[in-house]
């Protein structure tokens, strides 16, 4: 179909709103963000080891988000008194790409992010809301038009990518997070394997690696490789997107057991592997985490609340491309959830499909 005008846009959009997304686009964020939630547990409860700060601050990524006097005058301003916090978090996988031409994505690149979310944190540190970002949602890239949200990236790199987030719910975005996939293969290897009951038995596709029914070890690359895996499935990506919960959920269990977090060699082995897959603002290094950890402290599993926003349904593009429309009442409605620091709220009023 072709894009409907701008009155017939609107009514689409509404009378859609709340269409199923993929799930497996939701489960390749979650599994990314954990990532990064992973080591700011780690610094968080892992104050106390010497020279662990230092090394993560050595051995991971800094972006640099250079805007000038006048994009920063453009900019959302937040208000001093909220205290909650929005990170923008991307996933990119490089397993099949030039990593040192895809690795700085500080300007315009030949890529585009593979999975995108908005993690907010409120001011009671009580809950993180991890919201996925569809990536073809056609939306206003400042300077360039109507594009898919990741081309922002190809077109500008992250600074763009976070203006057009910014532009788009009109909230400002503290601080950016990238997450390299293969970063699990580190995390599964510090944390000395993680275990997970499989469902179904197979053989990842023109490998050896051989993955029995029950409970199994996953470390290294065949634990990348069972996160990754899906053409030795009969329903593909849905098999994939359960075996990335089952690891998801292990792994995260682990990390957040008295066993992780009281051991001061493991939390340094999990900062020291994982720490060179992941990029952050320079403003977001090891310090503001290990206060950011501390607030989180007494945050599991059950207070990580995981979403897909809403589109209004799927068109094409005048130049042809597949595409997702972007729901003006999913935007109007996170916006101010955003702005007023009420996610809980609009969950329970609009609750995930």
């Amino acid at each position: 179909m072709n894009i409907p005008n701008q009155s017939e846009s609107f009514t689409s959009r509404s009378a859609r709103y709340g269409v199923e997304r993929k799930r497996k686009r939701r489960m390749r964020g979650v599994l990314l963000s954990v990532v990064s939630l992973v080591v700011v547990a780690a610094l968080g409860a892992g104050f106390y080891v010497f020279n662990l700060q230092h090394n993560f601050n050595s051995k991971s990524n800094t972006l640099a988000i250079n805007y000038t006097e006048e994009q920063q005058s453009l900019r959302p301003v937040k208000n001093p008194d909220d205290g909650s916090m929005n990170i923008l978090m991307l996933g990119v996988d490089h397993a099949d790409e030039n990593e040192a031409e895809s690795a700085a994505l500080d300007g315009a690149v030949s890529q585009r992010s593979d999975s995108m979310m908005l993690v907010h944190i409120p001011e009671d540190r009580k809950q993180i809301y991890v919201m996925s970002l569809v990536r073809d949602m056609w939306v206003d890239v400042p300077g360039y038009g109507q594009h898919k949200l990741n081309a922002a990236v190809e077109l500008g790199g992250v600074p763009l990518l976070m203006q057009t987030v910014e532009g788009l719910f009109d909230t400002k975005v503290d601080h950016v997070a990238m997450i390299d996939f293969a970063g699990f293969r580190e995390l599964s290897t510090a944390l000395g394997g993680v275990k997970v009951t499989n469902e179904i038995p197979f053989t990842a596709n023109d490998t050896d690696y051989f993955y029995p029914e029950g409970e199994i070890t996953l470390e290294g690359d065949r634990a990348l490789r069972f996160v990754r895996e899906r053409k030795s499935f009969s329903d593909g990506d849905y098999q994939r997107v359960k075996n990335q919960r089952t690891f998801l959920m292990a792994a995260v269990n682990q990390m957040l057991s008295n066993d992780t977090l009281t051991n001061p060699t493991k939390l340094y082995n999990i900062v020291d592997k994982v720490s060179p897959y992941l990029t952050f603002d320079s403003e977001f290094d090891a310090a503001t985490m290990v206060g950011l950890g501390m607030q989180l402290k007494n945050v599991d599993t059950k207070n990580l609340e995981m979403f897909t926003m809403p589109t209004a349904g799927s068109s094409t593009s005048p130049d042809g491309q597949s595409i997702e429309l972007a729901s003006e009442l999913a935007i109007s409605q996170i916006s101010e959830a955003l702005q007023t620091d009420s996610m809980v709220k609009y969950l329970a009023e609009n609750p995930p499909q």
